[in-house]
């Protein structure tokens, strides 16, 4: 009789040992998350609410992350500002926003003339890339982990035709980053304006141009009614890579299953937004055609020069700073054997593709 009491009461203070352990995995988590984007884009913004929602499927709700639209919270360029200093546990960003703090998270988001969302990724993952990314983002208190990818950019919207590389001189045009840098040196006079303040700007005449995203997003914003000319191909901005910055102390104190959980959400995100681009521009871009835009190619001597220009800014950073010369050069090999890969394989399969279409086999 005492033994079977003694088993009993062993295997009830075994369950209750085990309940604190269970708990312990997965405790109830609040984080907030700022988002750089409007919620008038369903696209960049929308990858935020996807984002939060796999964490709280993949958790029972255990895990919650609450995101809040371009300056619902903080403004839209200060999000690694807030995931710094502890303000919020994470943020909805990308890199290329904080070129002022530290020029080389360009690389996080992509460069001019630079690699695909794909090519990104595997320099990313399999190419050293991350790596250098994390001691970047290590300086700032964080570490990211890619949420997303837009794909290719159009080049944007201009009131008047480009022909020449003369015809940027003296263009006033709304474009962030390191791509201000390039169209600077090509004569153009570029400006700083926030997402909602775009088309007033265009339609007022105080700006001539906008590099935005791409026939989705800029339709949403309505640029066709206040320029006539569209440019691609996307030359500038072969994608535009997001990512979900984290405060190092906010991370530490996750369990190892949710910092898994961030991981395995952020790569749905990231899926399911280039899909979406995807999906979602080639209707878009029929509609803008239909309404009268005027879609053009850039001329090859006008890339030609946006390509030196671009070179001229990568290397006078390069020449600044011994951080961004190490991550200019792993990207820039990179770059160099994805394109010869693509010359070989899969790019010279699509622009067969893409002649034989158009000689209608």
């Amino acid at each position: 009789m005492q033994r079977r009491r003694f088993l009993t009461l062993a295997g009830a203070g075994g369950a209750a040992l085990a309940a604190p352990a269970v708990a312990q995995e997965a405790p109830a988590v609040n984080w907030r998350m700022p988002s750089s984007f409007p919620r008038s884009l369903d696209t960049v913004w929308g990858a935020a609410e996807f984002l939060a929602a796999r964490v709280a499927a993949m958790t029972d709700g255990k895990f919650s992350i609450r995101p809040f639209s371009a300056g619902e919270l903080v403004p839209p360029l200060q999000v690694l500002d807030a995931v710094q200093n502890g303000t919020t546990e994470c943020g909805h960003t990308a890199g290329f926003y904080y070129l002022g703090k530290q020029p080389a998270l360009v690389f996080d988001t992509g460069v001019p003339f630079g690699l695909t969302p794909r090519q990104h990724t595997a320099w990313l993952l399999h190419g050293g890339g991350q790596a250098l990314v994390d001691g970047l983002y290590a300086g700032f208190n964080a570490l990211a982990i890619p949420c997303g990818n837009t794909g290719a950019q159009m080049g944007g919207w201009f009131r008047k035709e480009i022909k020449t590389p003369d015809d940027l001189k003296g263009l006033r045009i709304r474009t962030p980053g390191l791509l201000s840098m390039v169209y600077e040196k090509l004569g153009a006079i570029p400006q700083q304006v926030a997402g909602s303040d775009i088309y007033p700007a265009l339609e007022k005449g105080a700006l001539d141009a906008v590099e935005f995203v791409g026939p989705y997003d800029d339709e949403k914003l309505g640029f066709a009614k206040v320029a006539s000319y569209y440019y691609g191909p996307g030359v500038l901005e072969l994608g535009a890579s997001l990512c979900l910055a984290i405060n190092r102390d906010s991370w530490a104190k996750l369990p190892p299953r949710y910092q898994e959980v961030l991981r395995a959400a952020c790569a749905s995100a990231a899926a399911d937004l280039l899909a979406k681009y995807d999906a979602n521009n080639i209707p878009a871009l029929k509609r803008l055609v239909g309404q009268g835009v005027k879609l053009k190619g850039w001329p090859p001597a006008v890339m030609d020069a946006m390509q030196r220009a671009t070179r001229e800014v990568l290397d006078d950073y390069a020449a600044k700073s011994p951080e961004f010369a190490k991550v200019l050069a792993s990207w820039r090999a990179f770059r160099d054997g994805q394109l010869l890969w693509a010359s070989v394989n899969d790019g010279a399969a699509e622009n067969y593709l893409m002649a034989t279409r158009e000689r209608g086999l």
